[in-house]
């Protein structure tokens, strides 16, 4: 009878197993080179639905997860806020979403702090789950095709302009890539008509 029990036991652990393995699996459905989760939300500021990715509109857009006490999401404000000027006349958003936050601070007065036109997702711990953010801030940035091109790494620097310098550097040299070969595409399209 013994036998018999473990019979059933060892497919019972291997079913287990795969569900851990497919559910491990959809958690990082939301890395480079993946189709980023759809999601819609109001932005806080404007008041406004926002569908995600239509909200796209073809163009990339930089997404970041913060919360109020994160001392390394206060020091990449500026350099986002420097991004967004550089690149909006290119039709670049910056998407935001107030996450983790555990009602320690003010998503709205942060936010409107920061004096800069982004879009201001507050209560996404929703979709920070979807996008599997483990560390804050969550940094990606998502082609106008809505693939993930970008996922910012988890980093042992202290927070900081050291760091913030090093995610800006990253992000422009993706917005960049993306924007050149936007551009590309548009010339070859142009000279085929």
């Amino acid at each position: 009878m013994r036998t018999h029990k473990k019979s059933r036991l060892i497919p019972a652990f291997g079913l287990l197993s795969v569900l851990m393995l497919a559910q491990m699996s959809s958690t990082w459905a939301a890395g480079y080179g993946d189709t980023a989760p759809a999601w819609s939300g109001t932005d806080m500021l404007s008041d406004t639905q926002i569908d995600f990715p239509a909200q796209l509109d073809e163009k990339p857009a930089v997404l970041i997860f913060w919360a109020t006490w994160c001392p390394y999401c206060k020091a990449f404000m500026p350099f986002a806020k420097q991004i967004q000027a550089d690149y909006q006349d290119r039709g670049i958003a910056i998407i935001t979403f107030n996450a983790k936050e555990r009602g320690r601070g003010d998503p709205k007065a942060y936010a409107q702090s920061l004096d800069f036109p982004m879009i201001v997702i507050t209560a996404a711990d929703d979709i920070a789950e979807q996008y599997n953010i483990q560390f804050i801030p969550g940094l990606m940035v998502v082609a106008g095709n809505g693939i993930i091109a970008y996922r910012r790494r988890s980093t042992d620097l202290p927070a900081g302009t050291t760091v913030s310098q090093q995610w800006d550097k990253e992000v422009r040299q993706v917005l960049d890539n993306l924007l050149a070969t936007a551009t590309s595409s548009d010339q070859n399209a142009a000279l085929a008509r």
